[in-house]
């Protein structure tokens, strides 16, 4: 989805609303594989993983489970160009890219004028940085900056490419110290861009990698806010999405006591009804759970009684309406939802 301007903007509707939020649930411990790629444990059936962005999928026959499994085969989109030799790479498989062959598209891409085949060029990359050896080969040709430089393009459908490239390369635990630099860039774009596009869509999958770990958790502080302003506004899929940045961030205690002083629109408990998707619910019980385990001492408590739309007074406080919410959802006709609640509940 475009910017277009018939579509409400985040800005607008934050003031047309009045919205401000909280944020957070449970993230998942990730151990890195093949290099610096990273593996999602088992140990909490909630746990965000990790995030692969492709363009299609393919009949590699590769071992269940691995990283190269769930981006076979990816055909890399032909950039139209009239350089014959960059030509002949496009149209390579992205697990068959040599470094030559990455230098050549970095360098192409940053001298091409046409929107078409910029989006086409960062397609290209991003298919490649499925692949670990080629994350790490970007990195060393300095293309981490590069790529990120085409989240101000001009054109929504590159932003998007940008994006998705680095979503990809962030499966890197290296080129994550690279790609935190551009959180404010990432956060700026949600909020500056059309609701439910894919621009935003894009900019969580990247937050949600980023945030995996408790690493980098510290640069989202400011954002949950934001982030629980788009559960209200946005589609089941951005909801989803947005979910999953909070349910990591909500399971490191260090992050709870800016989560709790984050302002949050009352708005966010509708979400608690058995019209919600199930997809959403879960994930918002998870986020529920995880806050429900913070316990401040009765002074912080009074503290935080005091400070107006905190995320405290909307969900935690004994004046909130969500106990009696979730009371409600126990008869909910999914037995996983009704069982989250009885764990929150009990």
């Amino acid at each position: 989805m475009g910017d277009g301007s018939v579509i409400p903007r985040l800005g607008n509707m934050k003031a047309l609303l009045g919205i401000v939020a909280g944020a957070g649930a449970s993230y998942g411990l990730y151990k890195l594989i093949s290099g610096q790629v990273f593996k999602k444990t088992r140990k909490n059936p909630h746990n965000e993983s990790p995030s692969v962005k492709s363009s299609q999928q393919g009949g590699m026959k590769l071992g269940p489970g691995s990283l190269l499994a769930k981006v076979s085969g990816l055909d890399v989109v032909c950039a139209r160009t009239d350089d014959a030799t960059s030509g002949e790479i496009v149209h390579q498989s992205p697990n068959k890219l040599e470094m030559h062959h990455l230098k050549m598209l970095l360098s192409r891409l940053q001298t091409i004028d046409d929107v078409s085949n910029r989006a086409q060029f960062l397609l290209t990359l991003g298919n490649a940085a499925a692949f670990t050896v080629n994350q790490n080969q970007i990195r060393e040709l300095e293309g981490i900056p590069v790529i990120a430089g085409f989240l101000s393009d001009p054109a929504p459908e590159v932003r998007v490419q940008a994006l998705n490239a680095l979503n990809n390369l962030s499966m890197n635990i290296q080129n994550q110290e690279q790609i935190k630099l551009y959180v404010p860039q990432v956060l700026e774009l949600i909020e500056m861009s059309a609701v439910n596009s894919d621009l935003q869509l894009g900019a969580l999958r990247l937050l949600t990698n980023l945030s995996v770990t408790d690493k980098h958790q510290p640069l989202l502080k400011g954002s949950v806010t934001l982030l629980l302003s788009l559960l209200v506004v946005g589609s089941e899929a951005l909801q989803v999405q947005t979910l999953k940045v909070l349910v990591n961030l909500s399971s490191n205690p260090d992050m709870m006591d800016d989560i709790v002083q984050a302002q949050a629109p009352a708005s966010v408990l509708l979400l608690f009804d058995e019209r919600t998707s199930t997809a959403v619910l879960l994930r918002l019980l998870t986020f529920v759970g995880n806050l429900k385990a913070w316990r401040p001492s009765a002074q912080v408590a009074d503290e935080l009684r005091r400070k107006q739309d905190c995320l405290f007074r909307v969900m935690l406080d004994e004046s909130s309406q969500l106990h009696g919410k979730l009371v409600r959802l126990l008869s909910h006709p999914a037995g996983e939802i009704q069982a989250q609640v009885a764990r929150i509940l009990t």
